[in-house]
């Protein structure tokens, strides 16, 4: 995954990537950052399906003893909602995953979450009062549009409803608090409805039908699994095509 992010920054139109600072490659990832300024990189916090940066003694109510956090998408969001408790440890978690990423000596690009957790009620509240001891200036505001994606790709039509409804509702409370903030984001982000088809084929047909403004395109390149999301973002018809287009290749920093 670090090589295809490289290669699709190096040899096509990846601008930005997102570091998970816990995970196996973290300090392959970093040196590769270091060595490519013009990638701008993000944190990527991770709270469930992955690992802490506390020992578990410290956050015992979010991972088990080897530190690992729950793999449920539902439990994790129904138990950070409900339980009070968890927190002061989420809060904890959260400071010390951004500490861990201010100590690579990388320029904070922006903020999104692992399966976008970020946007939770309980995480995204906790973001926001800390946005400025944090450094949060730019941050992912997760929303797709359903109508588009229909138009470019069949079938999943259960996902794309189900997803772009609840991210719709989390986008909009978002949004407003943000603005207050002053924290940027673009105002659409494709590739939500698009979960690991992010292909060619798609990029292509998106391409002529992105709105005036800023929108992000996210994908998940590898060399294995998702090839066909890292041959995409390599694709010499895709390049041409957004030279034609004339549409401007940016980081979130750049906003």
């Amino acid at each position: 995954m670090n090589e295809a992010v490289i290669r699709a920054h190096r040899e096509g139109i990846l601008t930005t990537a997102s570091l998970m600072v816990n995970e196996p490659g973290f300090d392959e990832a970093v040196k590769l950052a270091q060595e490519n300024p013009n990638l701008g990189v993000g944190l990527h916090l991770t709270l469930l399906h992955g690992h802490s940066t506390l020992p578990p003694e410290k956050i015992p109510g979010l991972v088990n003893a080897r530190g690992d956090f729950s793999n449920s998408p539902v439990g994790v969001g129904v138990n950070y909602f409900f339980k009070c408790s968890l927190r002061e440890q989420l809060r904890a978690e959260i400071h010390a995953q951004f500490e861990k990423f201010r100590a690579t000596g990388l320029k904070l690009d922006h903020v999104n979450g692992h399966l976008h957790l970020h946007l939770h009620p309980t995480v995204f509240e906790i973001l926001m009062r800390d946005s400025e001891k944090l450094g949060i200036t730019h941050l992912r505001l997760t929303r797709d549009c359903l109508s588009r994606s229909r138009k470019m790709s069949s079938g999943h039509l259960f996902y794309k409803i189900s997803h772009a409804t609840i991210f719709e509702m989390l986008s909009s409370r978002a949004r407003k608090i943000l603005a207050q903030k002053k924290i940027r984001h673009t105002q659409i982000t494709f590739g939500l409805l698009q979960d690991s088809r992010v292909d060619e084929d798609y990029i292509l047909k998106l391409l002529p039908e992105l709105p005036d403004g800023d929108s992000e395109l996210y994908a998940h390149p590898s060399l294995d699994q998702f090839k066909h999301e890292f041959d995409a973002l390599v694709s010499p018809r895709v390049k041409d095509e957004i030279k034609k287009l004339g549409i401007g290749l940016i980081r979130y920093q750049d906003l």
